[in-house]
């Protein structure tokens, strides 16, 4: 199983002695998230000072981005870390596409099957000078001239990851990627019968196998070291699963575990603004399912036993900040080695 790292870099000069680090300490992989900041920019300076890192985006939103840009991106960043680079895209919900970039939102999936195409038709006719002719329903790409067709490369071979949690998009991911990013939120059920159980139905579909995809996830973990830390830490998961929860794209997950009631007091909640009084509903059964506690040094052997045949690369949920608690970093980086 990879270890990887994920980045929450608000401050572009500090990555450097991120990746440095990350890579130094034996981590597989770094991935920035499309939150507050543009994911793409902080994975220039991870490919620039690490030399083993994968980086990628887990993830950058796709229909907030035309198939050309995500293509030209993807086309640069794969030849800059010399083939160290992962595009990992991601639907994001109505609310945001519509609201906060103003795009379009339109049956998700068919519309991301779309994307994935057209952009890997940009890097075949670059790479191999093919004309390029990409008609669907949402995108019709057919002008590409020598000025505006970047020069082929070694690393033209681009992995693509998306994201999803319910069924559509899992079998997306198993008949077209190289990877799927798993929400936080689940549960090992959740990930067996529902995320693994689609993936492979795509995969099927695809005429391909397991091994053609990595099943990838950000999880959510407790460590126990620092009794103050541990409650600190505790808290912000509860926080964080509470507000997954109240996401009605995300209640399959506690519904599957019996747990929709639970699920729907919290839309209500977020819906009234009571975000702080939604962690206590997220009980400590829930948070043996959802999460794993133990110390940094025994957490690798915890993840690998509970995710053993479900995840191949694994992050854990809160971010690496530079200069804070490296040492534990590493004991968990080398767990994950042994």
């Amino acid at each position: 199983m990879k270890f990887d790292a994920s980045l929450l870099v608000h401050e572009l000069s500090r990555m450097p002695a991120l990746a440095r680090f990350a890579d130094d300490a034996g981590f597989d992989g770094v991935w920035t998230f499309e939150t507050a900041h543009e994911p793409f920019f902080p994975l220039v300076l991870a490919a620039e000072h690490s030399r083993h890192l994968t980086v990628g985006t887990s993830i950058a939103v796709a229909f907030a981005r035309s198939p050309a840009i995500l293509a030209s991106i993807g086309w640069d960043l794969a030849q800059f870390s010399k083939g160290r680079f992962i595009l990992g895209l991601g639907t994001q919900v109505k609310g945001h596409n519509e609201r906060r970039f103003g795009v379009k939102w339109e049956r998700p999936v068919d519309k991301m099957r779309e994307v994935i195409l057209a952009v890997r038709a940009f890097w075949d006719c670059w790479q191999h000078r093919t004309r390029l002719n990409f008609q669907g329903e949402f995108f019709n790409l057919t002008l590409m001239t020598p000025f505006f067709s970047p020069e082929p490369h070694d690393y033209h071979r681009i992995p693509i990851f998306i994201a999803g949690v319910n069924r559509r998009m899992c079998q997306l991911g198993g008949e077209l990627c190289e990877g799927f990013h798993v929400h936080p939120l689940h549960t090992a059920r959740y990930l067996r019968q529902v995320v693994l159980s689609n993936v492979e139905q795509g995969l099927a579909l695809g005429k391909r196998k397991r091994e053609a995809i990595e099943l990838s996830s950000s999880i959510f973990v407790i460590p126990t070291d620092d009794p103050k830390r541990a409650a600190m830490y505790e808290s912000e998961v509860r926080r964080q699963i509470s507000f997954y929860a109240s996401t009605p794209p995300y209640r399959p997950v506690f519904e599957l575990e019996g747990w929709g009631d639970v699920a729907d007091q919290l839309k209500a909640m977020a819906t009234g603004g009571r975000w702080n009084d939604m962690p206590s509903l997220i009980t400590d059964k829930m948070l043996e399912r959802l999460a794993l506690r133990g110390t940094w040094a025994e957490l690798p052997e915890k993840v690998l036993r509970k995710y053993d045949g479900l995840l191949d690369r694994v992050s854990y949920y809160f971010p690496i900040v530079p200069g804070e608690n490296e040492e534990n970093w590493r004991a968990t980086a080398a767990g994950f080695k042994k």
